[in-house]
């Protein structure tokens, strides 16, 4: 799949005539974008595993979901508390009988960690899986990228701001329950993209005989898509995305071959539910905001549904407002200590600390700030108008949850929208010409992630 994506990317362009991006832009036509897809992974790769060396998989529902599916059944033994591996201290488990408990995450996650499981058993270490599809993630991304524009410094450029400056890094290293579903989802949604937009090029040729490829791809492209969402239930809300991109005559047919696509695994999402719980949807989800959180005063509001408009205002301020902590002004033992760059880091008085309940998405990724440029020039475009609505389709609903990923570095639910976003973030490097702004934006997004996974693996997190 890789290879022949690699081969049929965009047009190449030729490089700007001065400045740093003319520069990575010749550096970067000498190489073939294979041996760059290869050497993205094994930076990825060292960087996600090196990043948090111990990967304890403390909350590990996704590896006995996997064992339950070896030994025929969907629930999972719960609580242990005795022998190797126990799970008594799980969160977000609906009891169903004694000793047996369900789940009510997509299963996807599950499915991948099957043959691991099958060979390691309960012992699997699914935060190292989850580095690993995550390295493949930013190789994916790369493909990605240079279907979306001619410019490979602007999809180089683009796809490491995806691997370091945003919270991706984070849920690569980190591997949960909670963040090797986002993994898991965005692989996915890289493919569908991906397909999508070169089953686009392909209908533009469809007078010389392509057209049935443009066709297939499109319906592939929801296939992918669709199976997103048997990770990420949010992520089918990105439907916008293929009614504007993607092959087909007009509109129509595109939202036709991409919802009939789509439409397969979501079918087979909801007969698993059925088939596990005798109802479409899971009932785990109301079962736990009310037994677990509703009970608690101040957390969620008693009178709003799990999924409520009403919470949009207080967790958009999380995701675009919500500032780092200053313990130099709550801790007195701090006050006369000397601030300078290496307090970012000093584990007794740091001048700065993530926020466990979450970052503003522009200060943990100011590179996002890059897709403003294209959002007031090119908002007619297809591919900019579907990316744009994905993004904001996914973002409400996301809001909309009473929960916003306590306890995270940034915001993790930027996960579910970020391969759309990443599409926006390099067509503003390419415009810019992957000047010293872009470079700058995105360097400083690495830096902040790696501040990020410092103190989230420090803390323990």
């Amino acid at each position: 799949f890789g290879a022949s994506m690699l081969t049929d990317a965009a047009p190449v362009a030729p490089p700007p005539a001065s400045g740093p991006g003319a520069w990575l832009e010749r550096q970067l036509l000498r190489v073939d974008p294979l041996w760059v897809a290869v050497a993205l992974f094994v930076l990825a790769l060292v960087g996600y595993l090196a990043s948090n060396p111990a990967r304890p998989d403390f909350y590990d529902h996704f590896v006995w979901q996997a064992h339950a599916f070896l030994q025929g059944r969907a629930e999972i033994e719960y609580p242990v508390a005795e022998g190797p591996y126990q799970n008594f201290y799980f969160q977000d488990v609906l009891p169903v009988a004694p000793g047996l408990a369900q789940i009510p995450f997509p299963p996807l996650p599950a499915v991948v960690l099957v043959p691991f499981v099958a060979v390691w058993g309960l012992g699997t270490n699914g935060a190292a899986v989850a580095a690993e599809l995550g390295a493949i993630n930013v190789v994916l991304c790369w493909i990605m990228l240079l279907s979306v524009t001619p410019r490979r410094s602007a999809a180089f450029l683009g796809t490491l701001f995806y691997a370091f400056g945003t919270v991706a890094w984070y849920a690569a290293l980190l591997g949960t329950t909670w963040f090797l579903a986002h993994v898991v989802g965005s692989t996915l949604l890289f493919i569908a993209i991906t397909l999508a937009v070169r089953a686009d090029a392909a209908a533009v040729r469809a007078a010389a005989g392509h057209g049935g490829r443009a066709a297939g791809r499109q319906f592939a492209a929801g296939l992918a898509f669709g199976t997103a969402a048997t990770a990420r239930l949010t992520s089918i809300l990105a439907a916008p995305f293929f009614v504007f991109v993607g092959g087909g005559r007009g509109w129509t047919e595109r939202a036709f071959l991409a919802g009939v696509g789509a439409l397969i695994p979501v079918l087979l999402l909801l007969g698993y539910n059925l088939a596990t719980t005798g109802e479409l949807f899971h009932p785990a989800y109301d079962f736990l905001y009310e037994t677990e959180y509703r009970p608690q005063p101040g957390l969620v509001n008693a009178d709003w549904a799990a999924e409520d408009p009403r919470y949009i205002p207080q967790n958009i301020g999380i995701m675009l407002g919500q500032m780092p902590l200053l313990p130099l002004l709550d801790d007195p033992r701090c006050a006369l200590e000397p601030v300078s760059l290496g307090s970012l880091w000093d584990r007794e008085c740091p001048v700065l600390r993530p926020d466990p309940l979450g970052m503003s998405l522009l200060l943990t990724s100011p590179a996002y700030l890059l897709a403003i440029p294209v959002l007031f020039y090119d908002w007619r475009r297809r591919l900019v108008a579907g990316a744009a609505l994905a993004v904001l389709a996914v973002a409400l609903a996301d809001l909309m949850h009473f929960s916003q990923g306590w306890v995270q570095f940034g915001y993790r639910f930027s996960n579910d929208f970020a391969p759309f976003a990443t599409v926006l973030v390099t067509l503003g490097i390419a415009r810019m010409r992957a000047g010293w702004l872009s470079i700058a934006l995105v360097g400083l997004s690495i830096a902040i992630n790696a501040w990020g996974v410092y103190w989230g693996v420090t803390l323990g997190w």
